[in-house]
């Protein structure tokens, strides 16, 4: 059992000066007495832990260079050394399944996964997947229905980087149609303007220009199976009861089609059509958080923080830097662009129930005590003191003048 007593506590309703009680994994007391383990965490915040729903920074520990592997293992260890020390204590890895060889084959997924699973008794956090399949990628269907029979249930996001690559020269990501539709401009493959735009892919992959260029023709030839194959995985996270989200919607059109299959998380919108589409309909959306931390998209689309004072955004992911949460949070606090209970949810409540995860995301009886501990003195950055996971500590970091102790009771 742990109290810890004198924080300023971020309840659902409220942020309050009060004692939260710890016990068997569960919030079994806020406001009553001091009992067991004291935290004396009076100058600190105790706050719901950040749930990730999309994160791709692990691939930097699995490569740190182009073409130069790390073990699995080793990359594994120490992202869930960084998810703690940043506050994260559920983490959804988007593990790309994809047609490309290299970082993002679907064997390497399927190996990483594995990994995860084999590694889970010696992590310190949830470590979850998020399925980030390519929707060309036809080979990675066993892997996804392997995956969702594993022991933590996985995430599915639609992803299509082959169609949005072969959208016209003359055409934005953020004013391409909807990939499936007969109205979708087609770039051709032997123009030179393809060698740039694939530049970076066939790096990634480890290909010459010419044979990623040839590899994706080969792909791009499966356009016409796509629609049957993605009803066939929406229908297998139906059946696993998984979340699924759309990725970088640009139309309404998409949402709907995505809607219609079961997938009614939209991740990543990347124009105002397709945010209201989604909030009309009543659905999860979910923004990066370094676009946040940084003050706008680096690749033009929405303003994350222009969302969160609209009221148009429910969580924050961390996209490619864990950091960029809990900075995040910071940058729009010192905007005022909503007050810090509505700003601490887009990183607990909002993606806990995107993820469909009712047992967590808040500080209130009975829910699964997952915490953290912050220091946020006025006009500084925060910085995270504790991390706990069902109780449990996971990261505990003591500053040179520490102002945290503990007692028994």
């Amino acid at each position: 059992m742990i109290t810890f007593e004198g924080a300023q506590v971020y309840l659902p309703n409220e942020i309050a000066e009060t004692t939260v009680t710890v016990a068997e994994g569960q919030i079994a007391e806020i406001g009553g007495p001091a009992q067991g383990q004291v935290i004396d965490a009076r100058g600190l915040i105790l706050a719901p832990a950040l749930i990730d729903v999309h994160g791709d920074a692990f691939e930097r520990q699995l490569m740190p260079r182009p073409g130069v592997f790390f073990p699995t293992e080793t990359a594994l260890i120490d992202t869930d050394r960084q998810l703690a020390s940043n506050g994260i204590a559920t983490a959804y890895h988007a593990i790309t399944l994809g047609w490309e060889p290299g970082l993002r084959d679907v064997a390497r997924g399927r190996d990483l996964i594995q990994a995860m699973r084999d590694l889970a008794p010696r992590l310190t956090v949830e470590n979850r997947v998020q399925l980030r399949w390519e929707t060309f990628a036809f080979e990675a269907l066993d892997v996804i229905e392997w995956a969702l029979s594993g022991p933590l249930l996985p995430s599915i996001a639609f992803n299509d980087h082959t169609s949005m690559t072969m959208r016209a020269y003359d055409m934005s990501l953020q004013d391409r149609a909807f990939e499936l539709s007969p109205d979708f401009s087609i770039a051709a493959l032997d123009d030179e303007r393809m060698k740039a735009r694939t530049a970076s892919k066939a790096h990634r992959a480890g290909l010459s220009q010419e044979d990623y260029i040839a590899l994706l023709a080969h792909v791009w030839d499966r356009r016409g199976d796509v629609p049957d194959v993605i009803a066939k995985v929406a229908q297998m996270g139906l059946d696993a009861g998984a979340p699924m989200l759309s990725h970088d919607d640009t139309r309404a059109d998409t949402r709907a089609y995505y809607r219609e299959l079961g997938a009614n998380v939209a991740e990543f919108p990347m124009v105002m059509e397709a945010v209201k589409a989604a909030r009309s309909a009543g659905e999860p959306i979910i923004f990066g958080a370094p676009n946040a931390a940084r003050g706008g998209s680096h690749i033009g689309s929405l303003g994350a923080g222009d969302m969160v004072e609209a009221g148009l955004c429910d969580a924050l992911a961390s996209d490619y830097f864990y950091p960029s949460m809990l900075a995040a949070i910071v940058r729009l606090d010192a905007e005022r662009r909503a007050d810090r209970l509505s700003l601490w949810s887009l990183v607990s409540t909002g993606p806990a129930q995107a993820m469909k995860l009712p047992d967590r995301g808040e500080i209130a009886l009975g829910k699964r005590a997952d915490l953290v501990l912050v220091d946020w003195p006025n006009g500084a950055a925060p910085a995270i003191l504790g991390t706990w996971v069902a109780g449990r500590c996971a990261y505990r970091g003591m500053p040179a003048e520490t102002r945290v102790s503990s007692r028994p009771a």
